[in-house]
Formats: structure tokens, C-alpha cells, sequence
């Protein structure tokens, strides 16, 4: 995620409002729409430290969508919501957005304490269970080589393959089953018809859900108001062009969904103005696109280009993002036609304006 507040994405923000001046406490929970509950769960994270979930009455219950990342502070939080504002109903089922630990990392221990099930799309409950799957395993050589092309040094790597098969020590177990959920369909909450609108890019088959009638988007990580979705390419699709699927859906969003929603995003506050913020999110990457192919007329490396894309310095911690997201970009150009890539007698990988 990049903060917008030195971004190219920042334009249009003047036209967003924000309806809510209170944000709930953990555990409590705030009404956004008839029959619409809002609860944070805080996230260990110092620049994104917490997430938002969203609660529906559904009949004699609640539906979820999203769940938090698995934690012991987020175990406490959901008992006190149980215990607290949402302890007037069951739990009946659980939504997630995505695959990202602090969206479904506690779907397995609220659906087994519940004993309801999980809802998602295919594609993020599999790439889920698959990333979950490398848990304690030492860093492929596939994924070695992709970060030595993109221009790594060897501490770097080295600092790869020590925190590698990470993912899955923030996400309890999951269901061993799931009800899928596909683009376009209707399900039924409260009496609402809530519609499935399904975006990429960010993730692979990211969820988010529209109800017309309550003239609400429960959008995930697919639309934020301050800050950008991280979009990278990963070793185990070196080749793919998410930056170009990311454009698509967010212009196929707002062709979908009106602009008079109440947008529920999982980071920030909700919000008013989604094609404003569709709008910049677009022209906030094509700038940088432009930008990038532009810099390019001399060679460069993934690892060369971060100046060009993030504005605050990469440390360690953020090189895995920031060489996806950058590699995601060049996928782009690359796709357009615009740059060539070719790899050196290291297998370093260079960039150039055809």
C-alpha cells in the first residue's frame, strides 16, 4: 500500500467526503447503513495498523465480510464484538474479500466457533490454501532467481529465503471447504440483494460487494480513499500483467456502480466519491507509466526504478512489495510495447524504450 499524500493519485481527493467523524474501537461497532455495522481490527503494521470489517444483519444473524489478520489481539477483539454489540445474534456466515492475511486470517476460527461457512471466490481461497502450503518451506530457487533479476544484492536475497514461508503464520487453519462466489451474482442478506462485483489485479479475484437498494459498495482493498493497493507480480508468475487487469477493473467498476454509494473500503474511512477516486486511481498509473517508459531510453533495473514510483525510501522491509510493484509496471509497458527487457550474462534483468 502507498500513502497518496505524494502521489499523482491524490488528484480528485478534494472531491471525496466523509460522512463518519468517529471511527469504532476495537471490539465496538458503528451503524454506516440500515443493518450495516462497522468494527476495526488492528493490524501490526505501523503504517496500515488497522483494518476495517463490516457486519450485516442477515435474517436472524450476522453475515462478515472480512475477518482480520490471526492474532491474539484480534481473537480478544471479535469476543468483545460477540459479547458486546454483535452478541444479540449468531454468526451465520463469512465473507471474504480476499486471500490477504488481514482479510481471511481468521475466517477458519470464526467459521469452527461459529460453525457457519466461508464465502469467496475461487481463486483467492485456492491461492490462499496454496501460499499457506509453503509455510516452513526454504525459499524456492525460482523465487531466488526472480529477485536476483530484478536486481537484488546478495544480503538482500539472503534476508528472502531467512523470513520466506512467512504467509501463513497469520492465517488460522482454513475451512476445508468454502461456497464460491462468481462475478455478477446476487446474494440475498437481509432482504437486500447484494451483488458480486469482482475486481483484479491487487489480488486475483478480488470480492467486492454492491447493494443498489442501500446504495452501498462494500469495495475491500479494490477502492481506497488515501491510500494505493499494492499491485506486483510474484515468482510464481513472473510473466503476468496485474497493473493492466488492476486499469481494467477499475474502469469496469465504474461503469458497474453508480457514483451515489457509500463506498466501505478496509483501510481509511468510508467514504463519498467513487469515480472521482476511480478517476485518479487510473490517471495516478498511467502518469507513472508514462513517467517510467520515459526514464527508460537508458537501461535500468526493477531495483533502479523505485524513485520513480514511491516516494519515501525502500528499506527491507518493503523491497518485496516495491520490486513487485515495480516489475508490475514494467510487465505493463512491456505489454504496450512500449520497453523491451533483456537479461545480462547474470541473469540480471535490464529495461529499455524500444
Amino acid at each position: 500500500m502507498r500513502e497518496d499524500s505524494a502521489d499523482p493519485a491524490t488528484a480528485g481527493r478534494e472531491a471525496l467526503s466523509y460522512p463518519f467523524e468517529a471511527t469504532p474501537e476495537p471490539g465496538q461497532a458503528l451503524e454506516v447503513a440500515p443493518g450495516v455495522r462497522w468494527l476495526r481490527m488492528r493490524l501490526p503494521m505501523l503504517a496500515l495498523n488497522h483494518i476495517n470489517v463490516w457486519a450485516l444483519e442477515d435474517g436472524p444473524g450476522w453475515t462478515l465480510i472480512d475477518t482480520g489478520m490471526d492474532m491474539p489481539e484480534t481473537v480478544s477483539n471479535w469476543q468483545s464484538a460477540f459479547s458486546g454489540p454483535l452478541g444479540t445474534r449468531p454468526l451465520v456466515r463469512v465473507i471474504c474479500t480476499h486471500m490477504h492475511p488481514d482479510h481471511i486470517g481468521m475466517a477458519g476460527w470464526l467459521t469452527r466457533q461459529h460453525n457457519c461457512r466461508l464465502w469467496t471466490t475461487r481463486l483467492e481461497y485456492v491461492t490462499c490454501r496454496m501460499l499457506v502450503a509453503d509455510t516452513g518451506r526454504e525459499a524456492p530457487a525460482d523465487g531466488v532467481l526472480f529477485y536476483h533479476a530484478a536486481g537484488w544484492d546478495d544480503a538482500a536475497l539472503e534476508h528472502y529465503r531467512a523470513r520466506f514461508g512467512g504467509f501463513g503464520r497469520a492465517v488460522y487453519a482454513l475451512p476445508d471447504s468454502y461456497r464460491r462466489v462468481v462475478d455478477g451474482e446476487e446474494l440475498e442478506i437481509c432482504g437486500h440483494r447484494w451483488r458480486a462485483v469482482v475486481g483484479r489485479g491487487h489480488s486475483p479475484e478480488h470480492l467486492c460487494l454492491h447493494c443498489p437498494e442501500l446504495r452501498v459498495l462494500i469495495s475491500g482493498d479494490q477502492v481506497l480513499p488515501r491510500i494505493t493497493s499494492n499491485v506486483s507480480v510474484f515468482p510464481t508468475e513472473p510473466d503476468a500483467d496485474p497493473l493492466s487487469e488492476w486499469l481494467a477493473s477499475l474502469a469496469s467498476i465504474k461503469e458497474r456502480v453508480s457514483d451515489d454509494v457509500l463506498v466501505l473500503p478496509s483501510h481509511n474511512e468510508p467514504f463519498r466519491g467513487l469515480h472521482a477516486r476511480l478517476d485518479a486511481l487510473i490517471a495516478g498509473h498511467e502518469e507513472r507509466l508514462e513517467r517510467l517508459a520515459a526514464e527508460l531510453a537508458t537501461p535500468k533495473r526493477a531495483v533502479d526504478v523505485f524513485g520513480l514510483l514511491f516516494r519515501r525510501r525502500v528499506g527491507v522491509d518493503m523491497l518485496s512489495m516495491a520490486t513487485g510493484e515495480s516489475v508490475a509496471h514494467l510487465n505493463c509497458l512491456m505489454g504496450r510495447g512500449l520497453i523491451a527487457r533483456e537479461l545480462d550474462a547474470a541473469g540480471v534483468a535490464w529495461y529499455r524504450s524500444t
